[in-house]
């Protein structure tokens, strides 16, 4: 085979590899929509306002027959959608190896998600157990599209790539949360002048991000494409189907113990950050009094500097490691989430610069984790351990919200339910300063990044 030949094959190759790339992206681009409106801005403060129209003399709802404070509903209904995961994730990461048909999957994930998040058009009046349940189907959906989409990575990257090309995942997501937000912001601000009410817009808003969710979730669909189930895979899935695929991938981490102690590390300060993520606009709106549409542009001014943020981080990873990043920006969400505490009720402007901080560092955070476990997975097991990953990304994230929903019912203060959060980025930050990440990567039986 001549030299031109070898040269236009490889030429091909990495063009349809760039193609997959961006067909990758833009699942980030379809599903943080979800997060952004759904989870972050417009879900929590308006389920919690049924919960409490709901409510009975004393503030509490009863569902299933549990009383239940009205203010900690939503946060409850977090945690119960993180348990779902953990029985579903594993399901779908014990058929990806067995099967090696992640698409089919990811499709049914992603629109099960999507058709639950249009459904919260449905939530008014009392319905706050709709609600629940949707929110419940939708975050679990979420979380099982993810153990799939993420595990593309180590197959359309090369090694030297993946900080860039999850930066950039992320980065679309972003992107895409802030156009939405946009949107958002002036149907929500202008409701009068479109003939809606306050309530009929919050719900359009609710709505639009499952149609989003939906529509372009067609592009990674026709973009990436599945790979044969390596034989090894195939025989480890056949004999551990369901959960029981975690308890098989927790016992072949044991081999792998460094990586398995990052899982744990990334496990602890997470947590933190999702429930940074999820419980933000209740504490905006019911501690510190501050308007949906304030919260609205806290969120939005997020999503525009994580995208600047997660290529930032992406740019400083390249030059001084991944995890020495990540454990600058550690350092950072603690450091916001102190200061936050100390917040005076009906100041905007204090909630915008801790807005500003956390977008800076929220992207990169999360996309250099996912790049860095990328080196840690062994070839041919991507499924199998991303389904872990996933686990500790979202399926293992309901202590931070319990404990904030705990706390809130105990103190019956917002202030102390988000400073107890400081908790998981100061322990995670000694956990993972203690793996050593290049040894990780060779007993892993991967090469070792020159700046890791």
């Amino acid at each position: 085979m001549g030299t031109g030949t070898v040269r236009a094959e490889a030429a091909d190759e990495a063009a349809e590899r760039r193609r997959e790339q961006r067909g990758w992206y833009f699942y980030d681009w379809a599903c943080s929509v979800y997060s952004t409106s759904v989870l972050t801005v417009f879900l929590g403060p308006y389920l919690t306002s049924v919960a409490e129209s709901a409510a009975d003399a004393d503030g509490f709802v009863h569902p299933l027959g549990v009383p239940v404070r009205a203010g900690s509903f939503f946060a409850y209904c977090v945690s119960a959608s993180v348990i779902l995961a953990v029985l579903l994730m594993p399901m779908a990461g014990a058929a990806a190896d067995r099967t090696g048909r992640k698409k089919p999957l990811l499709a049914a994930a992603a629109y099960v998600g999507a058709t639950a998040t249009t459904g919260l058009f449905l939530l008014d009046g009392h319905r706050y157990l709709l609600g629940g349940v949707l929110l419940i189907v939708a975050n679990a959906s979420l979380a099982v599209s993810m153990v799939l989409y993420n595990s593309y990575l180590p197959q359309i990257a090369p090694p030297e790539e993946r900080d860039a090309v999850s930066s950039r995942g992320w980065a679309f997501g972003y992107a895409s949360g802030s156009l939405v937000l946009i949107a958002n912001l002036v149907l929500f601000t202008a409701h009068g002048s479109f003939g809606v009410s306050e309530t009929a817009a919050v719900r359009i808003c609710l709505a639009s991000a499952g149609l989003w969710w939906g529509a372009f979730t067609l592009v990674p669909l026709r973009r990436l494409r599945d790979r044969r189930a390596p034989k090894d895979a195939t025989a480890t899935a056949a004999r551990a189907h369901g959960w029981r695929q975690l308890a098989a991938t927790v016992r072949d981490m044991r081999h792998r113990p460094l990586t398995l102690a990052f899982l744990l590390a990334y496990l602890i300060y997470n947590d933190g950050i999702q429930t940074v993520i999820s419980q933000a606009s209740v504490y905006g709106s019911e501690e510190l009094g501050l308007s949906q549409s304030t919260l609205i542009t806290a969120v939005l001014m997020v999503q525009v500097l994580a995208v600047a943020g997660a290529l930032g981080m992406g740019w400083l990873a390249l030059r001084h490691g991944a995890k020495r990043t990540i454990l600058g920006s550690l350092i950072a969400w603690a450091v916001t989430l102190g200061a936050g505490y100390f917040l005076p009720a009906g100041a905007p402007v204090g909630f915008f610069v801790l807005a500003g901080g956390i977008g800076l560092v929220l992207g990169g955070s999360q996309a250099l984790s996912r790049s860095l476990f990328s080196h840690l997975v062994p070839p041919g097991k991507e499924a199998e351990y991303f389904s872990a990953y996933e686990m500790s990304d979202r399926g293992m994230s309901w202590l931070g919200p319990l404990l904030f929903g705990v706390t809130y019912q105990l103190t019956g203060s917002y202030r102390d339910a988000i400073v107890s959060l400081v908790v998981f980025f100061a322990l995670g930050f000694v956990l993972l300063a203690r793996v050593p990440v290049r040894r990780a990567i060779r007993e892993a039986g991967n090469p070792v990044p020159d700046r890791i």
